[in-house]
């Protein structure tokens, strides 16, 4: 079977399991309901398209590197290997299916979230809010980019530990230790301007960037998202299925 091909059943595969299913709905449900208190809780002059937007796109950054472990580790999870191995023996091929399908489905969430939130600044707009439209369109790829590192990270840790609960409890689990830890040790405060993801990615979503801070997000995602992948993908090219 084609990339192409195999992409689109690691698309369909997402939302084939209640839990996949469940996921979306409340990550649907739950950017509704950001907007919904940015309308009605949050300051007139925050009212903005780009406050709504990056708002409305957090739910998404914490949810959807779930559906990424859940896409990495279905096969072993679900016990269905064997039969995707069968049909297309290359594994390194269905490992770039799912990561294509990880990188898609942020995608469209984040398009999701730009239409919602277009509709609650007119909604704003129509109750005293500001209203406005600004955002650049660096603005708008650091929000996807933002969407994309999570969700691929989840998918490295899912590749890396192959099971679901597993890789799920040390994907969130992990990176919020090393977030505390840097915060409270003195001495580790260097290392996590610099290693801590939780911290180098909040930038994302700041109206700019220096250069200093996107080295320090390609240094962090270099250590929570390539390395867990690299040794991932060796493990799933050679672990035995039984």
């Amino acid at each position: 079977m084609s990339l192409i091909r195999l992409t689109q059943v690691e698309l369909r595969k997402l939302a084939d399991t209640r839990a996949g299913l469940w996921l979306l709905i409340v990550i649907g449900l739950a950017a509704a309901g950001t907007a919904v208190i940015m309308i009605t809780a949050s300051p007139d002059q925050d009212q903005t398209f780009r406050d709504l937007f990056s708002f409305g796109l957090l739910p998404a950054s914490v949810l959807l590197p779930v559906l990424g472990v859940l896409s990495m580790t279905s096969e072993w999870s679900q016990r269905t290997a064997l039969g995707t191995f069968t049909l297309t023996p290359a594994r390194g091929r269905i490992i770039l299916a799912k990561l294509a399908a990880a990188v898609l489905i942020a995608i469209a969430a984040t398009a999701a979230a730009a239409a919602l939130s277009a509709a609650a600044n007119v909604i704003a707009l129509g109750t005293g809010g500001d209203g406005s439209w600004h955002i650049t369109a660096d603005q708008v790829g650091r929000l996807l980019l933002n969407q994309v590192v999570f969700v691929l990270m989840g998918s490295a840790f899912g590749a890396l530990l192959m099971n679901s609960p597993l890789a799920i409890v040390l994907y969130f689990a992990i990176p919020t230790v090393w977030t505390v830890l840097g915060a409270m040790v003195k001495w580790l405060g260097t290392a996590a301007k610099w290693l801590d993801i939780n911290l180098t990615s909040v930038p994302l979503s700041e109206p700019s960037m220096t250069a200093g801070e996107w080295g320090r997000l390609g240094v962090a995602c270099a250590l929570w998202v390539a390395l867990p992948m690299v040794l991932g993908t060796v493990r799933v090219l050679r672990r035995e299925v039984s």
